[in-house]
C-alpha cells in the first residue's frame, strides 16, 4: 500500500506518536482527531463555539497541505466531552459543511478528551 504522512505547520503539532494525517493509496486522506490547539500547540480559550472553529482551522490546514479541502471530506467523527454542546457545535459545523451534500458523520460523547478539550473531530477525505 502506498502511504505517506502529512504535516502542516499551520495546524497544531501532534502531541503524541501519530501523524496529523495519512494519505493512503494516493486518493484517500485520514486525519487524526483534531483538538482546539493553535499552531503553537496551545489550547484555544473559550467555549464550544471557539473550540469548534479552532478544530476546523486545523482540519482546513491539514487538508490544504494534502492538496484537498473540506469539499472533499466524505466522513467525519465528532467526539464531544458533553453532548449538551451538540447544538452549539452543530451550528458551527454547518458553517463548514453546507447542504445539500455534507459528509457522513458520527457524533459520540466521551468521558474525556486530550488536554481536556471539549471537542475533537477526525475526517476522511478524497484527494483529487
Amino acid at each position: 500500500m502506498d502511504r505517506s504522512s502529512i504535516l502542516s505547520k499551520q495546524a497544531s503539532p501532534p502531541i503524541g506518536p501519530y501523524s496529523q494525517a495519512v494519505r493512503a493509496s494516493g486518493t484517500l486522506l485520514f486525519t487524526s482527531g483534531q483538538i482546539p490547539l493553535d499552531a503553537d500547540g496551545q489550547m484555544v480559550a473559550g467555549g464550544i463555539a471557539e473550540q469548534t472553529h479552532a478544530v476546523f482551522s486545523n482540519l482546513v490546514a491539514i487538508l490544504k497541505e494534502a492538496g484537498t479541502g473540506l469539499e472533499q471530506v466524505v466522513k467525519t467523527t465528532v467526539f464531544l466531552q458533553d453532548m449538551n454542546d451538540f447544538g452549539a457545535m452543530n451550528e458551527i459545523y454547518s458553517q463548514y459543511f453546507s447542504q445539500p451534500d455534507p459528509p457522513a458523520r458520527s457524533t459520540i460523547e466521551v468521558a474525556r478528551l486530550p488536554k481536556d478539550a471539549r471537542v475533537e473531530i477526525e475526517a476522511v477525505a478524497l484527494i483529487p
